[in-house]
């Protein structure tokens, strides 16, 4: 009987490809530390240009990275204030601009009334 079963597995979680014959590119481990002395280690291609810093892995802040065994200390801003929208939509477009397409969209809903296609 347990000949006739057929076996299988699961999809998605293995490939049957095997590794031989593959030629892997070079890679290159580097070392960053944040402010607070959380290490994070990343793996890059050879020949690839590295970034002076890193988004820590644990705390979220930037990280500096370590060559020669030297790194450059980060200070970390807790009081960074955030932006609102506003000051983010105004990083954009001016205060003109802006009443510009105010105007333009209440003249849109107001003829869409007047024609009773009212916007869901």
């Amino acid at each position: 009987m347990s000949e006739q079963t057929m076996r299988g597995m699961r999809l998605g979680s293995q490939s049957l490809e095997n590794e031989t014959n593959v030629n892997f590119a070079e890679r290159s481990k580097h070392t960053f530390i944040c402010g607070n002395n959380h290490v994070t280690e990343i793996v890059f291609a050879a020949d690839a240009e590295l970034p002076e810093t890193w988004q820590c892995r644990q705390c979220s802040h930037q990280a500096a990275l370590v060559t020669d065994g030297k790194h450059i200390d980060i200070a970390i801003n807790h009081d960074r204030p955030g932006r609102s929208h506003w000051e983010m939509l105004l990083e954009r477009r001016t205060k003109e601009e802006l009443e510009e397409i105010l105007q333009e969209r209440i003249a849109y809903v107001r003829a869409r009334r007047a024609t009773g296609k009212a916007e869901l």
